[in-house]
């Protein structure tokens, strides 16, 4: 789907991870909407257009599956959170694609819940992994009583195929 853009709209070079600007006018050719970001194509390569920005899109509508559920904090809460986390260039969330290694959570001095994630990229050069790991890390601190998240972006082990979950698998048509 071809669209316009309204205005002049922040961006993030894939898979550079570098910051840009797309012109007002400019047509882009939405590639996927996933986890409430965009994914755009233009002349100059494939973009990534926060939630926040989406609305310079002319005619583009998002659901909510990027935001976060209400209700009661609990570990379901936090995975919950994480599967609306996308790499915008694979249609497939962070946790089906075997990208988290590892979570914890812990009672803070105010009896809130600290938050701490590692997870790894698909590959070491990806330029969008801190991108990724601050959209996970915003969707977890945004859960009821979170008063603390981090993600780490670790490396060992190495992510290789094989990580991807079974219903990842069958998402991308390898099962």
């Amino acid at each position: 789907m071809n669209l316009r853009l309204l205005s002049d709209c922040p961006a993030t070079a894939i898979p550079a991870g570098d910051a840009a600007t797309l012109s007002a006018g400019e047509e882009v050719g939405v590639v996927q909407t996933l986890g409430g970001n965009v994914t755009v194509r233009t002349d100059r390569g494939l973009f990534r257009i926060s939630r926040e920005n989406a609305s310079k899109i002319e005619g583009l509508e998002l659901s909510d599956d990027g935001a976060p559920a209400g209700g009661e904090f609990s570990e379901k809460a936090v995975w919950d959170a994480m599967r609306t986390c996308f790499d915008p260039e694979i249609p497939i969330n962070i946790v089906d694609l075997g990208l988290i290694y590892d979570m914890s959570i812990e009672k803070t001095a105010s009896g809130a819940n600290a938050v701490d994630v590692k997870m790894t990229l698909t590959a070491p050069g990806c330029g969008m992994g801190p991108v990724i790991a601050e959209d996970a890390r915003q969707k977890i601190a945004a859960l009821p009583t979170v008063e603390h998240a981090k993600v780490h972006i670790v490396w060992d082990p190495i992510w290789n195929p094989r990580m991807i979950s079974e219903a990842g698998r069958k998402s991308l048509g390898l099962e």
